[in-house]
């Protein structure tokens, strides 16, 4: 039938597993160099892995199961859309709308793009 199968016994390392958490860390080391905090909520380093996860599912990888297709396109049909996952940087500081009503209180407050 074409199947293959990987096993692997109790308390190995699968080195292409071994490869991706490596690389995964490595991504998550780098964003968290660039921002400006000395520490992190566990809110902010679950967003981080989580944004590091959806780029790197967002491209071919080495070993294909498509030549062309990311691992997200072939599961969920989604493409990249530029103005709902490019326009603002991860760690960002922005302004969010918030509901008000006619008073003169602030309409907005700061947050961090996540």
């Amino acid at each position: 039938m074409g199947i293959s199968l990987n096993v692997s016994s109790r308390n190995k390392h699968v080195p292409e597993i071994k490869r991706y958490i490596g690389t995964l860390k490595d991504w998550v080391r780098a964003i968290a160099a660039s921002l400006p905090f000395k520490k992190y909520q566990p809110r902010l380093i679950a967003e981080m892995v989580y944004k590091v996860l959806f780029w790197l599912n967002r491209f071919p990888h080495n070993i294909r199961v498509h030549a062309k297709s990311s691992p997200m396109t072939l599961i969920r049909w989604l493409a990249i859309d530029y103005y709902k996952h490019c326009k603002i940087a991860f760690g960002t500081y922005v302004q969010v709308h918030k509901e008000a009503d006619s008073s003169l209180l602030p309409r907005t407050s700061g947050a961090i793009a996540l």
